[in-house]
């Protein structure tokens, strides 16, 4: 198995450096990359740095970026990291995507936190990927679901399977 790990951003590579004025957040190296250097795993991969914004950053340009990547790229499974703010428009502008399998996933708090769902979510992630059928899916919260079936519960930022 090969996987395309892209890094867009968001809360799971934020850093919090000290500066003059105190503690201010920057969006560092990719998270996964850790993440993976600690498991040690068996399958192939590479991660490529898009961007690093902040999800509410995240313009219908970028969308088309990301997009762009994952159609032409050779892969055919890809984990994009992604902040939770804007995750389900994204896994939607996605959804068009055609033979190819994206799971998107994201962390409430840094990689750097000790107490962080970052490593959680990675590995929920890798071990759907290895299983789900192409389309554009959201693996948070320890669930994987499609894109067009999950929401994000305004009061605790959970992301649950859509019940319409």
């Amino acid at each position: 198995m090969r996987i395309l790990f892209i890094q867009t951003g968001g809360t799971i590579d934020k850093e919090y450096p000290k500066n003059i004025k105190g503690y201010a957040f920057e969006i560092g190296e990719p998270a996964v990359k850790r993440i993976l250097e600690k498991i040690n795993p068996v399958f192939e991969y590479e991660i490529v740095t898009l961007f690093r914004k902040d999800s509410q950053e995240i313009t219908d340009d970028d969308r088309q970026k990301i997009f762009e990547l994952c159609s032409n790229s050779a892969h055919d499974k890809i984990i994009i990291t992604h902040g939770t703010d804007t995750i389900i428009e994204t896994a939607k502008y996605l959804s068009q995507a055609v033979n190819k399998t994206i799971v998107l996933t994201g962390a409430f708090k840094p990689e750097r936190f000790k107490d962080s769902d970052a490593e959680f979510n990675i590995g929920t992630a890798i071990g759907a990927i290895q299983f789900l059928k192409n389309g554009v899916y959201i693996a948070m919260n320890g669930e994987v679901l499609p894109h067009d079936n999950v929401i994000r519960n305004i009061e605790d930022g959970r992301f649950l399977k859509n019940k319409q």
